[in-house]
C-alpha cells in the first residue's frame, strides 16, 4: 500500500474513533455533572426567605447549564463572580479571636452594596470541619467593605467559614473558605442519630424524613422543663432558623420555614415547621436556632437522608413510613425523622 493511501486510511479511522467517543461521552454526560436537577423546587432561602439562588447557593435556577450552578452552597471560595477573601487563613487559638474578611466583586473590588436578607446584609457561619463548634454570627462592615466579627476559636482545628449574602445587583450567594487554628487537634466523632436535643433546660424534638431530591417536611418542637414553649420570639424573620451541613464536604444547604410571624397563621411555638431539600443521601448535621426569653440557643441534630421507602430514623429502628408522635402532643410531620443530639450553646450576640 502506498504511503499516502496508508495515511489517508489512518485519518479516516482516527476520525471514526473520535466521533464515536464524542457520541458515547454525550450519552453518558460530563463526569461529575448531576444526571438530573435535585433542587426540589423554587430557590430556597437563608432562614426562610423565598428568593432564587445563583451559583454557589445550593439551588439550581431553571435553565442553568453550568455544573457549578448545581453545586450546593459553600463548597467554593468563588462563585457567581464573587470571592471570599479572608484577611488571614491561620489564626491563633482563642475564645475571643477576631475574624476579618472581604467579599470581592467580579472586578476584584470590595463588594459594598448588599440586599438585606432577614435584616442582615451578610450571615456568617463558622464551624469546625468535624461539624462541631457551630457559630452563627453577624459581622460588622466598614466603609471600605471589610467585615469583622468576634469568634470563638478556642479549640484548635480546621474551621469552615461560610459567607451567606445577597449582592444588590445579583442573586443569593454562599461562599466557603477554610481557616486553620494551629494546635493539638482531636477531631470529634459525628454524634449518633437520635430525635431529641437538649439545650440547657430546653428539649427540642425533631420529626420528619429527608429524602434526596425531594422537598421534605421537617418539624422541630421546643419544650422548656417538659412543657411546650408557646411564646417563641421572632428571629431572623421566623420563629426559628435552620442550617444543614452535609457530613464529608460540609455542603451548605438552605432550609425554608413553613411560615412567618405576623402572617395570621404561624403560631409562636411549640412547633416550628421547615421544608428541606437535600441533594444526596448520607449524613447531615442540622443546627436549629431559636429565640426565647431574649436568648438565641442552638439545638443540633445528626440526621440521615435515605432513598424513599428506606428508614432514616434513629438507628434505623422505626419502620419505613412510620410516624413519630412527640410526647408534647405536637402534631408530627407526615413521616418520622432522623434526628440527632444537640448541645447547649452560648447565647448568640445577634
Amino acid at each position: 500500500m502506498k504511503p499516502v493511501t496508508t495515511i489517508g486510511l489512518f485519518a479516516v479511522a482516527l476520525s471514526a474513533v473520535f466521533t464515536g467517543g464524542a457520541a458515547a461521552g454525550k450519552a453518558v454526560g460530563p463526569i461529575g455533572e448531576p444526571v438530573s436537577d435535585h433542587s426540589g423546587g423554587p430557590g430556597a432561602s437563608h432562614g426562610g426567605s423565598d428568593h432564587a439562588a445563583s451559583g454557589g447557593t445550593g439551588h439550581a435556577q431553571p435553565g442553568a447549564t453550568s455544573p457549578s450552578d448545581r453545586l450546593p452552597g459553600g463548597l467554593m471560595v468563588s462563585a457567581a463572580g464573587y470571592t471570599l477573601q479572608l484577611d488571614a487563613d491561620r489564626v491563633t487559638a482563642s475564645p475571643t479571636a477576631r475574624l476579618s474578611f472581604t467579599v470581592l466583586r467580579p472586578d476584584g473590588s470590595p463588594l459594598r452594596d448588599y440586599t438585606p436578607a432577614h435584616g442582615k446584609d451578610l450571615h456568617l457561619i463558622v464551624v469546625r470541619r468535624d461539624l462541631s463548634g457551630y457559630q452563627h454570627l453577624h459581622p460588622v462592615r466598614d466603609r471600605a467593605g471589610r467585615w469583622t466579627s468576634p469568634v470563638n476559636l478556642a479549640v484548635p482545628g480546621t474551621y469552615r467559614v461560610f459567607a451567606d449574602f445577597v449582592p444588590a445587583a445579583g442573586d443569593p450567594v454562599t461562599l466557603g473558605a477554610d481557616l486553620a487554628v494551629p494546635g493539638d487537634y482531636q477531631p470529634s466523632a459525628l454524634p449518633p442519630v437520635t430525635d431529641t436535643a437538649t439545650v440547657g433546660d430546653y428539649t427540642v424534638q425533631l420529626s420528619g424524613r429527608l429524602t434526596p431530591g425531594q422537598e421534605s417536611p421537617v418539624v422541630l418542637a421546643v419544650l422548656q422543663g417538659g412543657r411546650p414553649v408557646k411564646d417563641l420570639e421572632p428571629y431572623l424573620g421566623a420563629y426559628g432558623h435552620l442550617v444543614a451541613l452535609r457530613a464529608g464536604d460540609l455542603a451548605y444547604l438552605h432550609v425554608h420555614p413553613g411560615g412567618h410571624p405576623g402572617n395570621g397563621a404561624t403560631m409562636p411555638g411549640p412547633r416550628v415547621d421547615f421544608t428541606a431539600a437535600v441533594p444526596s443521601g448520607g449524613a447531615y448535621r442540622l443546627y436549629f436556632d431559636f429565640k426565647h426569653e431574649g436568648v438565641v440557643r442552638t439545638a443540633e441534630f445528626t440526621v440521615r437522608a435515605d432513598a424513599a421507602g428506606e428508614s432514616a430514623t434513629a438507628g434505623g429502628t422505626d419502620r419505613p413510613g412510620a410516624t413519630r408522635t412527640p410526647s408534647t402532643g405536637v402534631s408530627p410531620a407526615p413521616s418520622s425523622p432522623s434526628a440527632a443530639t444537640g448541645h447547649d450553646a452560648a447565647p448568640h450576640t445577634h
